[in-house]
């Protein structure tokens, strides 16, 4: 995700924050300090922003390690000033499955909040509702009152929050999945209404917690078509046939020349019949400017790359596209070049097949 940086890894997944997450963080720095205007409260309000990245993180790994259980692996976590999200490389296929992994994260935190009330009871006995609040109060009060919240939220019935998922898997349970999905989103999208109109008038912070419901539930749905759309298709009807190609020997000045003419972003790296490397865009851009156009392409593409059959379907394409540090993936049989797929290439082809039923209806 863009506007992110890598803080670190736990269970062999990558942990990142995003920049709008320092936003929260200013928030609840400065509400701390404001109450009282004491030194000693901003500490302990960066005492709490620690405790709620572990949390946040703790809440995406109950995600992970469920899909794990399901042989779903997770790419990275990413920390957003409404929770976080951790990157499946797939949702799972059966909703059972789907109702466990959206619900491990929201358990986490019922979980953690049982615990933080059970040691304020010990330590400090009875707690007031007074005293369970996120700003001010005891810090095992706030710790317990963080987790309710998060839990709370997560699950309201609005993509991409857990709630969502909750919801696209029981009623995927009745429904094909598409209809599922279309249904949660557009009870989702009727919510960001809510919290719009109400941010308006009351927190301006409900204002964007509704552009980001929005958005969340309209690629959700966007997501499941294509998905749909692209089913049982091979790889091969809609893979790009007319590409350029680059030898590892190549000058930087040859893929320039192919980027000006129009023909693709990314290029496979050949040699000796045999893809070794893609040079992407990005990697292209960032070695003209350092380097100008003399630099060999071998010494910029890279290395690690994905590639796909012409006989897999287009449906197990997508998450892998997403996935990829490039824009597109060669296609490859018995070891040979045969085409290139992108995301773009993916949504003309969806469109025309669009176009082609409504035609014949």
């Amino acid at each position: 995700m863009k506007w992110s940086w890598r803080i670190g890894r736990i269970a062999s997944i990558d942990v990142f924050v995003h920049a709008t997450f320092l936003i929260l963080l200013a928030w609840v720095a400065i509400a701390h300090y404001t109450e009282r205007q004491s030194i000693a409260d901003a500490l302990s309000g960066l005492l709490f922003i620690v405790a709620l990245f572990a949390i946040v993180v703790l809440h995406e790994l109950g995600h992970a390690l469920a899909a794990r259980r399901y042989g779903i692996q997770t790419r990275d976590i990413t920390l957003l000033p409404i929770g976080g999200v951790a990157r499946l490389e797939r949702m799972p296929s059966e909703p059972s499955q789907e109702l466990v992994v959206a619900l491990a994260g929201p358990a986490v935190n019922v979980a953690l909040a049982a615990f933080f009330f059970l040691l304020l009871s010990i330590l400090g006995g009875t707690m007031t509702m007074d005293e369970l609040a996120v700003v001010g109060g005891p810090f095992l009060a706030k710790m317990t009152a963080v987790n309710v919240l998060l839990a709370a939220f997560n699950m309201l019935p609005a993509f991409p929050m857990d709630g969502g998922r909750v919801l696209r898997a029981l009623l995927a349970m009745r429904l094909d999945y598409v209809r599922a999905t279309q249904v949660a989103a557009t009870i989702g999208q009727l919510m960001a209404l809510v919290f719009g109109f109400a941010g308006l008038f009351g927190n301006p912070f409900l204002v964007f917690i509704a552009l980001f419901v929005w958005v969340g539930a309209t690629a959700e749905s966007s997501y499941a078509m294509m998905q749909s759309a692209l089913a049982g298709i091979p790889v091969s009807r809609a893979m790009i046939t007319d590409y350029r190609t680059l030898a590892p020997s190549d000058p930087l000045a040859e893929a320039v020349n192919h980027v000006v003419a129009g023909f693709q972003q990314d290029f496979p790296v050949v040699d000796d019949g045999h893809v070794v490397g893609v040079l992407t865009r990005d990697k292209l851009f960032d070695a003209l400017a350092k380097e100008g156009q003399q630099s060999n392409v071998g010494e910029v593409m890279e290395r690690s790359f994905e590639t796909a059959n012409p006989l897999e379907m287009l449906e197990s394409i997508v998450p892998r596209l997403q996935a990829c540090r490039c824009h597109s993936i060669p296609v490859v049989r018995d070891n040979q070049l045969v085409g290139i797929m992108t995301m773009d290439n993916l949504g003309e082809f969806v469109m025309i097949q669009s176009a082609l039923r409504e035609a014949k209806a």
